[in-house]
């Protein structure tokens, strides 16, 4: 099942997509889960309910134009987002480092999180080194605590994409991520999430991003190092993932930190992050000054 968020008069409304076309799930399914963190919440009981029902409403028939639709982030503010570095090989050769032990694990602030079409923003005078980083992000749905890799899986919601905005003088400035990966609106999700039940191989999926038309990274999720159950698992040992969480995979090669000559956003660039069989999340960026509204 594909799922949106959707701004509605009365604030943001889940939606099932089908097709080109989509329908409120509160239409789809009378007293069920009408925001994607309640649907989330709900378990495999909620999941089920509503494609069951969506599956006799033919949603791609009676919905509306998806076209009309303001998207929001499917979760427009997820409980954290667990983002994972240097995770795919042509990523590291690029940087010049060696391969990662283990999961290399850092964070970008929920508030960072804007929505497919939303402006990614930054002060000048902050940063002027703002990069792109095309991911594959994951939604967990069942709470993990130290889970075997073989059961990782089994608690995952659905899949989306991810735009892991980076202001690298901040970044490598800081000597640690955090500041520089999770400024206002540096993290892009969506447009969609697609349900687990869909991507029968997650490490199998065409990856890219495009600025201004011009693809500058492509890859496969197979050229991760760790795969998305061994993530799941690694992160479970530490800490509890809950249901709404947002895991981040790493981005391939092409990034434009490490392209000769360096090759970083600028205002009205339109960024585009593909992934097979799951979407295109597209952002355009826009310089603001302190004290501009974001």
């Amino acid at each position: 099942m594909r799922l949106i968020t959707r701004q509605a008069a009365d604030g943001e409304s889940l939606a099932v997509v089908d097709g080109e076309r989509w329908l409120d799930a509160s239409d789809v399914l009378p007293g069920g889960a009408t925001t994607m963190m309640t649907l989330v919440a709900g378990g495999d009981a909620a999941l089920t309910a509503l494609r069951d029902a969506a599956r006799s409403v033919q949603v791609g028939t009676i919905g509306r134009p998806l076209a009309e639709a303001e998207l929001l982030a499917p979760l427009p503010r997820p409980g954290k987002v667990v983002a994972i570095g240097r995770n795919y090989r042509e990523h590291t050769k690029e940087e010049g480092v060696d391969p990662p032990a283990a999961p290399l694990i850092f964070a970008k602030f929920p508030s960072a999180v804007v929505g497919p079409d939303a402006e990614i923003r930054w002060d000048p005078a902050l940063t002027t080194q703002v990069d792109y980083e095309a991911e594959l992000a994951v939604v967990i749905g069942r709470r993990a605590r130290d889970v075997t890799v073989e059961a990782a899986l089994g608690h995952v919601f659905g899949y989306t994409c991810l735009n892991d905005v980076s202001a690298r003088d901040l970044q490598f400035g800081d000597g640690q991520w955090t500041r520089g990966k999770s400024l206002d609106t540096f993290c892009p999700i969506g447009p969609q999430i697609v349900t687990a039940d869909e991507i029968d191989d997650p490490q199998d999926l065409a990856i890219s991003c495009a600025v201004n038309g011009e693809r500058l990274q492509e890859s496969r999720t197979s050229a991760m190092y760790f795969g998305i159950a061994e993530i799941i698992a690694h992160c479970s040992r530490a800490f509890t993932l809950e249901p709404g969480d947002v895991i981040a995979t790493g981005t391939p090669g092409g990034v434009g930190a490490f392209r000769d000559p360096p090759r970083f956003l600028a205002d009205g660039d339109r960024v585009v992050v593909e992934i097979e069989r799951i979407g295109r999340l597209a952002n355009v960026c826009r310089l603001v000054r302190v004290g501009a509204a974001v």
